[in-house]
């Protein structure tokens, strides 16, 4: 079966890399079947959260033919807060996304 095994150590950079494995192969035996702990031996990836398609498995979680297991990293911000901060910084409702409204327009439109 074949898995595709990704991880971006940083932003806009990304590793990827498709890997034939046995069938019934688990998260963690697609890891060590990878490149990733030679090319980034630092990197704790058994600590690390891993997906399925974006929904998040455990490391003993079976793989399926296909599946795109990804390990992520941890959030630097929460996505709630830079939003009120973008939100703060554009002012109020008079700039940003409400600045422009048709001619008879609804507020909010």
């Amino acid at each position: 079966m074949q898995i595709t095994l990704v991880y971006s150590p940083a932003p806009r950079e990304v590793f990827e890399q498709v890997l034939t494995l046995p069938d019934h192969a688990t998260a963690r035996d697609a890891v060590l079947a990878s490149a990733l702990p030679m090319q980034f031996p630092a990197l704790d990836w058994a600590a690390m959260p891993a997906g399925v398609w974006g929904r998040a498995v455990a490391w003993q979680q079976a793989l399926n033919d296909g599946d795109r297991l990804e390990l992520c990293r941890p959030l630097t911000v929460d996505p709630k807060v830079a939003r009120r901060e973008r939100f703060r910084r554009q002012g109020a409702r008079t700039t940003g996304l409400f600045a422009k409204r048709r001619e008879g327009g609804k507020p909010g439109y």
